[in-house]
This record gives C-alpha cells, structure tokens and sequence, in this order.
C-alpha cells in the first residue's frame, strides 16, 4: 500500500509536475491496477489448487448456525469466483486507463498540490476492495468443502476489509489535504 503514498518519479519535492507541459497527460502504468491484478492472480492460484480438493457438489451457502444448507456444482462455483474477480480487475483497467486519458484535462489541479498520478493509483486500486472480501468468501467456501474448515463469517470479512479500506483512504485523504494545503 506504500505505493499509494509515494511522488511520482516526474515530481520531486522543489520541482513542477513535467506533465503540466505535457498535453497528453498520464500514461496507463500497471501499478495503477497493481492490487486487483495480485487479487485475481491469486485467485486463479487459489481456484488451480483448490479444484482438485474440492467435492462434485459444493456447499456455498451457510445459515446462521454456521451449517451450510445451499449447494451447486464444482464447475458452477469455479465460474462464480473467476467471472468477478475478472471484471472488477477489468473495470479497473478501464478506470486507470479513463483517469489516465482525462489527466490532460484536469492539469489546472497540478498547480494545486494534487498529484494525478497519485490520484489514478488509488482510483484504480479501489476495486481491490470488493475482491478481497470476494477472494476470501471463496477461500472460507473452498476451505470448508475440501478441508470443513470455515475461517470468518463473510459479515466479519467484510467488515474488516472495509474498516481497512477506511483507514487507507482516510490516510490518503489526509495526506491530499496537507499537500494542497502546503502547496498554497
């Protein structure tokens, strides 16, 4: 997450943005989609080891007592978890490569303190959110059909994925302020 906070290589401390000449604005950077490509990489890396463990009916649903009481099928489930976590790493690649375009039209905002390259790394890193707590109702379904171990209910997961969430943007948040701020 140390990349969210870090200047860009073309801004140093004393120096005006290049880009601020620049009218083509941002080019697409992999680490503006860093986080939900390890998510789905992952993912797939989870789904190849656990598809072999994993029973021909699959227990994806679990009432309150923690007992599950809904199945569907090995394959159906498979395609359940990749399917997801492959459009939100898209939609991110299409959020980084939009903010990237439109970068050119917000310079005006350079002169301000607020660093586009920063702002397009936390854009398009946001869909990380709800593939974590996608990424981790599938390993708590897996772990519990191929080993009957449950790990967090899916209420707790994404609680703390969330509070997580909110303590990194507010950070980033915090630190936008105080470079707009002490840039004026």
């Amino acid at each position: 997450m140390l990349f969210l906070f870090r200047s860009s290589p073309e801004t140093g401390p004393d120096q005006k943005p290049q880009s601020a000449n620049n009218t083509s604005g941002l080019r697409f950077r992999w680490r503006y989609i860093a986080l939900p490509l390890i998510i789905f990489v992952l993912t797939i890396a989870l789904v190849a080891y656990f598809y072999r463990l994993l029973p021909e009916e699959i227990a994806y649903h679990f009432g309150s007592g923690g007992t599950a009481d809904e199945w569907t099928g090995r394959v159906a489930i498979t395609l359940w978890t990749l399917l997801p976590q492959f459009l939100l790493t898209l939609f991110a690649a299409a959020i980084a490569w939009g903010i990237a375009k439109l970068s050119s039209t917000f310079r005006q905002m350079e002169g301000l303190g607020v660093n586009m390259d920063t702002i397009a790394i936390a854009m398009g890193n946001m869909l990380a959110l709800p593939q974590a707590i996608l990424f981790f109702a599938m390993l708590d379904i897996f772990s519990y059909n191929a080993y009957e171990i449950r790990i967090l209910p899916l209420w707790a997961i994404a609680l703390i994925i969330m509070a997580l969430g909110a303590v990194i943007l507010g950070i980033f948040f915090v630190r936008s302020i105080r470079q707009v701020r002490d840039s004026q």
